[in-house]
Order: structure tokens, then sequence, then C-alpha cells
């Protein structure tokens, strides 16, 4: 006769069962926090070291974020491309479409009507390139570089036939758009903030410093691009649609066996991709200034898909990357002597990822990365500024040290730019 052995049960805790991946979005927000209150801190020594109070003054703050829209908007543009499959290097065409658009209908109908027209236009755009690798299979590289070439010189040709000869245009600018779009500041925390910040105490005033730039004097395009942010977090990895999306970019033959129609997808997602751009353009001409301007843009769509490349095609590290250029770009519009304490910093930061890599023993890296911090700082402590054709390449140098210190981390989609027509895998 058998005996059954009884078994211990567990007791099953009363109340709502946690959600699957809690503790690793609690992990991921603690670290984050902590990163976040690292670097100010490194921001409070260097500042003390070095006397660049720019460095977490609030002016230099709000210059940056407003330096990081237009970046973070191509990077988000590229984020809705690349994770459908299709690489997407006409970011910075259709931003210039963008930025055309908000001039052009910005001062005939208002700023508002500007922003739609920049979503408009680059939505166009990113419709193009869409119909070229999407429909008929361009080389995605190539169509990018087409994008980039034909939103140059389409803008050139209406400049010409529509501004020129305007009251405050011309060939190569739009007319003034009024009124202005205004922003926001929250209230009540301007004045206690910088009577804070005005002390000079450390770590204190460089966090009021940082509050004050951040939570005042937005610009309502910044509170779009903030608010864009979560929502496409939402859209792409919690909804069904976002799901399907981010199939197509990893296996379009896997997703096409499901029912998902792969080229609607794909489609859908570059000229959201373009639009979002279009937003990026529309911020630069609407907030950073109050026209449209030739080369406005600066390349900041290439230092876009950069920010997006370091952020891993994800939305949070995408937002890091977007600051990290715009306060570079903030950095040097402002001076040189900021600029020079910023060889401070990134000397202090480069050491520290080489004692890093040698504690993961990854020894080459660390030693170049040793070395290269070393030779950084020896240049910051013979030098007392920094030449200005250094400093006006600021944001490109540190859009290649950037990526070339995250290059050993990064995992793109599968399939992102690979070529797809349908049936391929019958």
């Amino acid at each position: 006769m058998s005996v059954v052995t009884p078994t211990t049960v567990s007791p099953v805790p009363a109340g709502r069962p946690p959600r699957p991946g809690a503790g690793n979005v609690r992990r991921t927000t603690i670290t984050i926090a902590l990163a976040v209150v690292g670097l100010i801190l490194l921001l409070s020594v260097v500042r003390k070291l070095s006397g660049a109070t720019d460095l977490t003054a609030a002016g230099a703050i709000s210059a940056a974020l407003a330096l990081a829209v237009p970046i973070a908007m191509a990077g988000l543009g590229g984020l809705w491309s690349e994770r459908a499959g299709v690489v997407n290097i006409g970011l910075e065409g259709m931003m210039i479409l963008g930025t055309w658009g908000a001039g052009w209908a910005g001062y005939q109908w208002g700023p508002w009507a500007g922003l739609v027209a920049a979503v408009i236009f680059g939505a166009v755009g990113g419709l193009l390139h869409a119909i070229a690798t999407v429909v008929f299979t361009v080389d995605h590289i190539v169509s990018g570089v087409a994008i980039n070439i034909l939103a140059l010189g389409a803008t050139q040709y209406l400049s010409k036939a529509l501004f020129e000869g305007t009251e405050g245009g011309s060939t190569k600018q739009s007319p003034p758009v009024h009124p202005d779009m205004g922003g926001f500041s929250v209230p009540g925390i301007r004045d206690p903030l910088a009577s804070i910040e005005k002390h000079g105490w450390f770590f204190v005033s460089d966090v009021a410093g940082i509050l004050r730039g951040l939570l005042t004097n937005l610009s309502w395009i910044t509170l779009i691009a903030i608010l864009l942010f979560p929502l496409t977090y939402w859209v792409l990895w919690r909804t069904a649609f976002g799901l399907r999306l981010r199939s197509c970019g990893e296996s379009p033959v896997a997703a096409e066996s499901l029912g998902i129609n792969v080229y609607r997808t794909k489609i859908i997602a570059v000229v959201v991709s373009g639009g979002l751009s279009g937003v990026g353009g529309a911020a630069l001409a609407l907030a950073a200034s109050n026209f449209y301007q030739e080369g406005q843009t600066g390349g900041r769509g290439y230092i876009g898909l950069a920010a997006m490349i370091f952020g891993n095609w994800r939305t949070g590290m995408l937002a890091a990357g977007s600051a990290l250029f715009g306060f570079s770009d903030a950095l040097q519009l402002r001076g040189g002597g900021s600029v020079h304490a910023l060889l401070l910093l990134v000397a202090i930061i480069v050491i520290l990822v080489g004692l890093w890599q040698l504690y993961r023993r990854r020894v080459v890296q660390g030693l170049i990365a040793l070395l290269s911090g070393v030779a950084v700082l020896a240049y910051y402590l013979v030098s007392d500024q920094v030449p200005g054709e250094l400093t006006g390449a600021l944001p490109y140098v540190t859009t290649l040290l950037v990526l070339a210190l995250a290059s050993q981390r990064l995992r793109m989609p599968a399939a992102d730019g690979l070529p797809y027509r349908r049936g391929q895998g019958s």
C-alpha cells in the first residue's frame, strides 16, 4: 500500500500578486537616481575646482534643454523607424523640411500652425523614405542620403519662390513668426531656487541651478517633446501595435507568418519618424528662434541618430544621450571657459571608466581609457582655455567619444536595414 507523503505548500500572500518585471523596474529606477546624483556631485566638484559657474547655472541648463529637444526628436524618430527595421539616415533632411514648414506656416498663421506644418512636412519626408525602402526595397542608406539632398534642394527652391521680397524674409530666411509661442514655469519656485543658487554652496546650489533651469521658462514645444518620450515607450513596449512594430524589426518573416501586415507597419513607423523629426525642426524655428533659416539644423539630425545608437534603441538612454549632446552644445555657445572646465569633467569620467574596465578585467580597454583620461587631464592642467576651433567642434567630438565608449554594449534590431519582400519566407 502506497503512502502519500504530505507536501508543504508555501502560503500565497493575500492581495494582488506582484507585476512581472517590477523588481527590474525598481532596480533600474534606483540605478538612474544614483547615476543622476553622482553626475551632479561630479559637476559640483568640477565647478569648485575650475570656478566655471556656468556648468550648473540655470541659464546653461535651460539652454541645454532647449538644444537637446531637436536632437531628442530626431533620435526618437530614428527609434520608431529602426525598431520597425528601416534605417533612417534621412532624419536630417526630414528635420530640414520641418524647419522650413514651421517658418512658412508660422509667419502666416502663427506658431501653432507652424508646429502642425512642421510635423506634416517631416512626415512627407518620412513617407518618401518609406516608399523607397519598403515598397521598392531601395538601399536604406542610399535613400536616406537622397532624402537629405532632396530636402536641402527643395527648401532652397521654395525659399527663393516664397520668401524673397517678403517683409523680413530673404532667399535664405523666412519672415519672423509672430506672436511668440510662449512658455511656462512651475509657479513659486523661481525666486527661492535663484536665492539658493547664488550662494554657491557645494551640491545644494548646483541642484538649485539645475532645477531652476529645468522648471522655468520652458517652451511649449519642450513640454510636448518631454511628453512624447513616455508616450513612445508606452506605444512601443506596452501595446499590441508596438509589439507588432518591433517584431517587424526583429523578424519580418515571422511577423508575416502571424498575419501582420509588415509593409503597412513599416510605412507607419517611418512616417511617424519623419513627423517626430519635424517636431525637432519646429523647436529650432519656433522656440530656439522665431524664423526659418537655411542651415538651421546644423547636423542635429545626425547627432540625433548618434543619440539613438548610444541609447541602444531605447527611450530612456536616448533621452540621456540627447541631454548630454544638448549640454555640450550649450556650453560651446556660452564660451570657452566652460568648455575648458568640461575637459576636467571628461578626464575624470574617462579615468573612472578605465578603472571600471580594469575591475572587469578588460585590460586593453581599461588602459586605453586611463591613458586617454590622463592625456586630457594633462592638457587641462597646462592650458588656460580651449581653442575656438575645438570649442565649435565640441558637440561632434562628444558624439564620437560617446559612441566609442558605448559601442561594446549595443544591440540593434536583428532585421534593421535588411531588405524585405512580402512572401520571401514561404
